[in-house]
C-alpha cells in the first residue's frame, strides 16, 4: 500500500462508512508502528481528509488534531501540550479543567459542544470555530495521555455518529501506541 493512498476517501460515502474507512486505515498504518507521535501524525492527516471528503458540516472542519499530556507540568497542575494536527496554528498548552480540551482531560469524558460560545471558559484559538468535539485518549494505569480535538466553523458541526467513531478511534490509539 502506498501510504498517501490512505487519505483518499471515495465520493458519496456516508459519514459512518467514512469513519469506518478511517478506522481501518489507522489500524493498517499502526500495524507495525507503535510510536505515538507517528501514529497521531498520520491520524490527524486522515481525519482532515475524511472531513473534507464529506458534505457540510463535516467539510467545515477547520482544525483536527491532538493535544498530549505534558509530562513537564507539575502533578498538581497537569496540562496538555499541542500535538500533531491539521489546520491553523493553535494554543500551545491547555490546563486540565480549562476550556473544552481541558474539561475533557480533567473529566475523562467526551465533550460534544454544539456552540462553543455557550461553553464556560471556552478557549478561542481560532475565532472561526463555532462547534467542537473533544475525546480523551485514556490508557489503563496512566489515565489521559492525549485528547482528540476537532473544531468546525458552523454550529452543531458534530453529532452522535462523530462521538461514537471518535471514541472508537481514541480506544484504538490508546492500545496501539506506546505512550510515555
Amino acid at each position: 500500500m502506498v501510504h498517501a493512498d490512505a487519505t483518499s476517501f471515495p465520493p458519496n460515502l456516508s459519514k459512518p462508512q467514512a469513519y469506518q474507512q478511517l478506522l481501518d486505515q489507522v489500524e493498517g498504518l499502526c500495524l507495525d508502528q507503535r510510536n505515538w507521535v507517528c501514529n497521531l501524525s498520520n491520524t490527524s492527516s486522515l481525519l482532515w481528509h475524511l472531513y473534507h471528503s464529506l458534505p457540510s458540516p463535516a467539510s467545515d472542519v477547520n482544525w483536527a488534531g491532538f493535544y498530549v499530556y505534558d509530562h513537564t507540568s507539575p502533578p498538581a497542575k497537569p496540562r496538555l501540550i499541542l500535538g500533531p494536527f491539521q489546520g491553523k496554528v493553535a494554543c500551545q498548552t491547555i490546563a486540565f479543567g480549562r476550556g473544552v480540551c481541558g474539561t475533557a482531560a480533567a473529566t475523562q469524558t467526551t465533550q460534544l459542544v454544539p456552540d462553543v460560545e455557550k461553553f464556560p471558559g471556552h478557549i478561542a484559538c481560532d475565532s472561526a470555530s463555532k462547534s467542537e468535539i473533544v475525546v480523551p485518549i485514556i490508557v489503563e494505569g496512566k489515565g489521559v495521555v492525549a485528547i482528540i480535538d476537532i473544531d468546525c466553523t458552523v454550529e452543531n458541526g458534530f453529532d452522535q455518529v462523530d462521538k461514537e467513531y471518535l471514541e472508537k478511534l481514541a480506544d484504538f490509539l490508546a492500545k496501539s501506541s506506546d505512550w510515555p
